[in-house]
């Protein structure tokens, strides 16, 4: 029987880093898929859970957050940048709406129950930072759920309802006592954390090693993210 690995990654919808962190993880797990088993979930996260629910504009938001308008796109070239060199193409300077992710968590909450969270999350990636899609608006959010075989019906009855709203929040709440104020964040088996969109290289080492030993002490792994207390991203 192949060594098993169980990820639970931390996430926000809106986190640069955590499209990114997606994509070096999973390049990882498809080298290593002959000889390990992989289990992955997501967990939610908030970066701004202030945001009103019809969104703000992206630019505004992120350049008092970073204090400048240099600043903002200082950070922007850079993260598309790294971005490009993992295959993705960001256009973040052209997405006008920054939505509040908490429907959408629920949502992904939804899609894991229909075995659908990986593709919800994908999917929700894929349509802010690189097609400008406003996620604030329920008929795109039903379309983009649709596409990737989930009834657009009940999807859209989550949408307008609280359906899963206490579970999230609890979960909300459990990630915050863990420690987490920065995403993407990692959890392997239970008893390894790594923070930051690590590079694919670290994941290819460090997950065979993590599959063979019993529970350890190790510090946390840090690396590129996007933080709530310090407003780096």
């Amino acid at each position: 029987m192949k060594p098993h690995l169980k990820i639970d990654i931390v996430s926000d919808v809106v986190c640069p880093w955590c499209y990114i962190g997606k994509r070096r993880l999973e390049k990882a797990v498809e080298q290593l898929k002959d000889d390990y088993t992989f289990e992955l979930r997501y967990l939610p996260f908030q970066l701004s859970p202030d945001t009103p629910a019809e969104g703000e504009n992206t630019k505004e938001r992120l350049v008092a957050k970073f204090g400048s308008e240099d600043r903002y796109n200082q950070i922007i070239q850079q993260v598309s940048g790294v971005a490009a060199a993992e295959g993705l193409r960001f256009d973040l300077e052209n997405q006008t709406v920054s939505p509040n992710t908490h429907t959408l968590h629920r949502l992904i909450g939804y899609a894991q129950q229909q075995g659908k969270q990986l593709e919800m999350v994908e999917t929700f990636f894929k349509a802010y930072f690189e097609e400008r899609v406003d996620l604030t608006q329920t008929e795109t959010v039903v379309q983009l759920a649709a596409g990737i075989g989930l009834d657009a019906e009940k999807v859209r009855e989550v949408l307008v309802s609280n359906v899963g709203a206490e579970q999230l929040d609890k979960q909300l709440y459990q990630n915050r006592l863990m420690g987490v104020s920065g995403v993407p964040y990692y959890i392997i088996n239970d008893k390894y954390a790594v923070s930051g969109a690590q590079p694919t290289e670290l994941f290819l080492e460090a997950l065979p090693e993590i599959a063979l030993k019993a529970p350890i002490q190790a510090p946390v792994v840090a690396g590129e993210a996007c933080d709530i207390e310090t407003g780096v991203c």
